[in-house]
């Protein structure tokens, strides 16, 4: 089984809603499972602390989900045109992988949700790549042979899947958004198996 783990941060939703598209796009290509994970949120209070296991949701990952994975989707909200601090915050605890080569040559892509329509989509999706870079990660993207990347009024890049959720949060993740997850998703699977096999 060629196993892609599908992690993700979110504050209101959309997120995971675009993760839990893309991971139905993974189970979609045959011999191939989703894991969906995420990451806890980090606080200014230092004492501050989150239970081991969500009160809801996804589990959170570890370590041993990112060196037995076959594959990476990355997804987070945009926070300024970057990634959230939760999830660089965990990025920013595996030097130790970094150090041991656990992610090179492994495939990985990456999705995000912004408020607004210019507000850091194509630069969260490049930044969020760079780590996975120094991981010596393979980063694939969604090419223009998907017919959604020409049609989108709000989410979709050639860098990864993305979601237009207006200022409040208000908007919810269109079929447009949905069907470029899920060939994102398909296009990482693909990609696993065969550099699996």
């Amino acid at each position: 089984m060629t196993s892609i783990l599908v992690l993700y941060y979110t504050r209101y939703g959309a997120t995971r809603t675009l993760a839990m598209q893309v991971a139905r796009g993974v189970e979609q290509v045959n011999g191939c499972e989703a894991w969906l994970r995420t990451v806890p949120a980090v606080s200014p209070t230092c004492e501050a602390t989150e239970p081991a296991v969500p009160e809801s949701g996804d589990i959170y990952v570890t370590k041993e989900d990112l060196k037995n994975c076959h594959g990476l989707a990355l997804g987070s909200p945009t926070r300024f045109g970057n990634m959230a601090a939760p999830m660089k915050y965990f990025w920013d605890t595996t030097s130790d992988m970094w150090l041991n080569g656990n992610l090179i040559n492994k495939p990985a892509a990456v999705f995000t949700s912004t408020a607004s329509m210019h507000g850091g989509q194509e630069t969260t999706l490049l930044t969020m790549m760079m780590p996975l870079l120094h991981h010596g990660m393979v980063i694939a993207g969604l090419p223009y042979s998907e017919p959604g990347l020409v049609a989108t009024r709000t989410g979709g890049t050639p860098y990864g899947a993305s979601h237009l959720a207006g200022a409040r949060g208000e908007l919810a993740v269109d079929d447009m958004e949905k069907e470029l997850a899920v060939a994102l998703g398909k296009r990482l699977a693909t990609l696993a198996k065969k550099l699996q096999g």
